[in-house]
């Protein structure tokens, strides 16, 4: 009885692992190669799959998604002899997953390769200076090569970045150098701009002051010449309108005699002829002038002379 026992202990394990091997499950975004006798077969796509134990073998399990592998840095010679150091990245997804395993042995290293060689082949095209303002142009160019030579891998390649791209350090330090350069020539052109808008400002600010102040000089000086006009002809008709006198005129000329002697320094002043009428017209009012009125009237000139007299020194 031992022995059945063992044999059907043997035959059990052998069919959960025919179980095992016939019940494939490839999980989302993945597919596997069959090969019954070291030949393709199918290939397996997500889900529960059905194969023949013993008879068909998972060859490879490849992921569908899309993936993303940086290249080391990689020396590459411009047109102008300069070795720079250019780090990439490629982005592509395996869409046929039987031409990416028997097209070629190593995708990715296939990838990597044409990578360098077709980098080479475009930087070689261009300076330096081209080189590194021309990102886009060089991602679109590389990636073009790329997605035409890997299509018959079952390889797509979606995008092509450069990471980094390094000149030489003695190159470094001389863009360091003439960017430096720039920005100090920049900053010195908007410091004199700004001097200039500056003074050009202040310049017309005191354009416009100077005009304002003119103007209202002007005004002021307009304003006040009629104000004199007007306080004149107010005079002029209150004295019309008053109808003054000899009398009045004679008492007027009396007053305006010590205005007229003000001041230490006056050593010779005028006497108008007309303060002899005024004196006549006065002594006619007042008989206490009589004498002084008639002297004065005798020494007096006639037809609007006038008389020097010195005015007496004060020690």
């Amino acid at each position: 009885m031992q022995p059945i026992i063992i044999v059907l202990i043997i035959l059990v394990v052998l069919v959960f692992i025919a179980l095992i091997k016939t019940i494939q499950v490839i999980p989302q975004a993945s597919a596997a190669i069959v090969e019954r006798f070291g030949r393709y077969t199918r290939t397996l796509n997500a889900g529960l799959n059905i194969v023949v134990p013993f008879i068909d073998t998972i060859r490879n399990r490849i992921d569908l998604r899309e993936q993303v592998v940086p290249f080391p840095p990689q020396p590459v010679i411009t047109q102008d002899n300069l070795v720079v150091n250019i780090d990439t990245v490629i982005y592509y997804q395996v869409t046929d997953a039987r031409a990416a395993t028997y097209e070629v042995a190593s995708y990715i290293q296939a990838i990597e390769q044409l990578t360098v060689t077709t980098l080479r082949n475009i930087i070689g095209g261009m300076d330096l200076e081209r080189t590194l303002t021309s990102r886009e142009e060089i991602n679109a160019a590389l990636r073009g090569v790329l997605d035409e030579a890997t299509g018959k891998w079952g390889i797509r390649v979606n995008r092509v970045e450069l990471k980094a791209i390094e000149p030489p350090t003695s190159i470094q330090d001389s863009m360091e150098k003439q960017m430096r350069a720039d920005r100090d020539k920049r900053a010195a052109i908007l410091q004199a701009e700004g001097v200039r808008q500056s003074e050009i400002l202040r310049a017309e600010g005191e354009k416009q002051s100077q005009i304002l102040r003119a103007e209202g000089e002007a005004k002021a000086a307009a304003l006040r010449a009629e104000g004199e006009a007007q306080a004149v002809r107010t005079v002029f008709e209150a004295i019309h309108a008053g109808d003054p006198d000899q009398k009045l005129l004679s008492y007027q000329y009396l007053q305006m005699l010590p205005k007229i002697a003000e001041g230490d320094a006056n050593k010779l002043w005028i006497v108008p002829s007309e303060i002899g009428d005024a004196l006549k017209g006065l002594s006619g009012a007042m008989g206490n002038f009589g004498g002084l009125g008639g002297n004065s009237g005798g020494n007096g000139t006639s037809g609007g002379a006038t008389e020097r007299r010195e005015k007496p020194s004060i020690d």
